[in-house]
């Protein structure tokens, strides 16, 4: 499928009692601020605990959480000891230069996380300890702390020259680890790399996870490669996304469940574009995606 034809698909395209959110498989990873991030309230749930409805509210988890609203989160949310891991890198890669943030190992590591930006991005973003309410730190502690490495590159497109780039960075770490786990999750626009990857054959091979943050919808995911492998997919969306339709996402996500598909989904209750950047509990979503 071209760029186009995705991103014209992607465009136009009992309620239960207050509980915490399930842990899922949780225990994988050692926790890092989990009283802070984890415990989420679920207002509805399905499909044996893969869909979830769960309450946001901008008050509590804007205003309450930062200092700044949207612009500096609260220190108890993170820990800056993490940046001592930290380096900015130019990787030569086969499909050319590559500027990388890496968090974590250049070797030998025990899982890798590959973060894409959505527009206007680049990779400054992904490791940003301080915006989107400490969530990129918790994602760098979390990594960190159990031996994995995280990567935030710069890409500077969405069409198939950005795939082959990120391609060419899932290969690198794949090999540089010794074929250990990879999880590519994609936000916003950068859900288009995600599903570009998605038809490649060798990086679809390489990765043991996908997660998709306000992302648009691939309609003919169905047909790639990564699909038919049955490569786990989490979801998770703001219920008001202005930019890409939540119940899009949710028809894609309800087709592949319905097939017995390895998916979950998380809906972020009166959430808007860049609510699931700053809420989704990394913990969760590694720790089911790292196989």
């Amino acid at each position: 499928m071209s760029t186009a034809h995705f991103r014209t698909a992607a465009i136009s395209c009992v309620l239960f009692p207050f509980l915490l959110a399930p842990a899922f498989a949780t225990d994988a990873l050692k926790p890092f601020k989990d009283e802070l991030f984890s415990s989420q309230i679920v207002l509805e749930s399905r499909d044996g605990g893969d869909f979830t409805k769960v309450d946001y509210q901008e008050l509590r988890d804007i205003n309450g959480r930062d200092s700044i609203p949207e612009r500096r989160v609260k220190d108890r949310y993170v820990s800056l000891a993490v940046r001592r891991a930290q380096d900015n890198q130019t990787l030569q890669l086969p499909s050319g230069p590559l500027e990388v943030a890496r968090v974590g190992k250049d070797s030998g590591q025990a899982f890798t996380v590959i973060f894409i930006h959505g527009r206007g991005g680049d990779r400054r973003l992904g490791i940003n300890d301080i915006t989107f309410g400490g969530n990129f730190n918790r994602l760098k502690n979390l990594v960190s702390a159990n031996g994995g490495t995280y990567y935030a590159p710069s890409v500077k497109s969405f069409d198939e020259s950005g795939v082959s780039a990120v391609a060419a960075l899932i290969d690198h770490a794949s090999v540089s680890s010794g074929g250990r786990p990879v999880v590519l999750a994609c936000a916003s626009m950068g859900s288009f790399i995600c599903w570009g990857v998605a038809r490649d054959q060798l990086a679809a091979s390489r990765l043991s996870g996908m997660a998709i943050l306000g992302g648009a919808t691939d309609p003919d995911f169905g047909k790639s490669v990564a699909a038919k492998r049955k490569l786990p997919v989490w979801f998770t969306h703001g219920s008001r996304d202005s930019v890409y339709a939540a119940d899009d996402q949710i028809a894609l996500y309800d087709r592949l469940h319905q097939l017995g598909y390895p998916t979950r989904f998380t809906l972020f209750e009166t959430g808007a574009h860049g609510t699931p950047v700053r809420m989704s509990d990394w913990r969760a979503l590694l720790s089911w995606l790292v196989r």
